[in-house]
């Protein structure tokens, strides 16, 4: 073996991540020509060509997409916006709205601040639209994907005004999909449990709440809502832990909102009833005791009464009122499912078809 061609063996070695670079890169970039001695110099060159492709998608899809996300600012509280329409709607979580009724908004490309009302607001879903006073000249609405074809691996970006930094951008993976997720209230969260959400290891800060999951087609994925939070550090945010709801979900809600000034078809399953945890004699928490039952609601209808203790929703384990929520979730309105409940001691078993929430 020669001395080059020992050379570009010892290089490829050390720079593993030029094999990656090749699938980013043109394929014939990668390929070597077993009649040459130069290896070592195509080796190097995959590196930064792919490099510089990935950074101008980057720069592309944060010219493309920052301007249709908005900083918006509650009388007690910073959050963020994505614009929806060319008409001044902007839909943002339920949680940056609270109970305010106007807002201050300021868009990327400018430092003035726009008025705006709230439309609606959907606590259930963490959801919301506000509308702007007046539509200033070249606002711009963002594209909204289809969410079920995202993927575990594809490269997001998370936009919107993390700690009160307008037009922050950072970036990430998707890291898993399909995720329901309790919010906590004490977090600021409306408490809510949502179904489906984007998983994503891009850094989800106070603020970034209603900005903008963008894949790199430029297009939103998902509303930032949340991060996860650890326990052992005092509930702090768990890095590299943050959620969104997917965009599917986002156009659903904020299409019935403006149309209908509400959200008339949820599509999230419900019991129709009011409840709370019990626990057992050892303080675990041990079931969910009904507390109020919707008249006709699903509950209602299949013999469910007040003081009923429910412990089991089809297969599933029923333990507290988020357990309850978070296996509802994954149904919907119009399913049959099985209760396990208790009444004055006995274990008893219904067939209920779910409703609406």
């Amino acid at each position: 073996m020669d001395a080059s061609r020992t050379r570009a063996r010892a290089l490829r070695l050390a720079v593993p991540v030029a094999a990656l670079a090749c699938s980013l890169a043109l394929l014939s970039a990668c390929s070597e020509d077993s009649s040459s001695k130069s290896g070592s110099t195509t080796a190097q060159a995959a590196v930064p060509m792919a490099a510089g492709d990935l950074q101008d998608d980057y720069t592309k899809v944060i010219k493309e997409v920052l301007p249709s996300v908005v900083q918006i600012e509650a009388s007690s509280d910073l959050g963020s916006g994505v614009v929806y329409d060319d008409k001044g709607h902007i839909v943002t979580n339920a949680h940056v709205v609270g109970d305010e009724k106007t807002f201050q908004v300021t868009t990327a490309n400018s430092e003035t601040a726009l008025t705006a009302k709230l439309v609606y607001a959907y606590p259930e879903q963490d959801l919301a639209v506000i509308k702007l006073d007046q539509v200033p000249d070249g606002l711009r609405a963002a594209a909204f994907a289809d969410s079920s074809k995202v993927e575990v691996g594809q490269i997001v970006l998370a936009m919107g005004s993390p700690l009160g930094l307008s037009s922050s951008v950072t970036q990430g993976i998707v890291s898993a999909t399909g995720r329901t997720v309790t919010e906590g209230p004490a977090g600021g969260g409306t408490g809510a449990t949502i179904a489906n959400m984007v998983q994503t290891s891009a850094a989800i800060n106070p603020g970034n709440s209603g900005g903008a999951l963008v894949n790199l087609d430029g297009q939103v994925i998902g509303i930032p809502t949340l991060a996860a939070t650890d326990p052992g550090l005092g509930d702090s945010a768990a890095p590299g832990i943050g959620f969104a709801i997917p965009s599917s979900m986002v156009k659903t809600v904020a299409d019935q909102i403006i149309k209908d000034g509400r959200v008339t078809d949820s599509g999230r399953a419900a019991l129709g009833i009011t409840a709370r945890t019990v626990v057992d004699d050892s303080y675990r928490a041990a079931g969910v005791a009904v507390v109020e039952v919707k008249d006709g609601g699903a509950a209602d209808k299949a013999g469910i009464e007040a003081g009923d203790i429910i412990t089991r929703l089809g297969d599933t384990d029923i333990t507290t009122v988020t357990s309850l929520s978070e296996a509802l979730a994954a149904d919907a309105p119009g399913d049959k499912v099985t209760v396990t409940y208790t009444r004055d001691g006995a274990e008893k078993t219904v067939d209920v078809t779910l409703g609406e929430q």
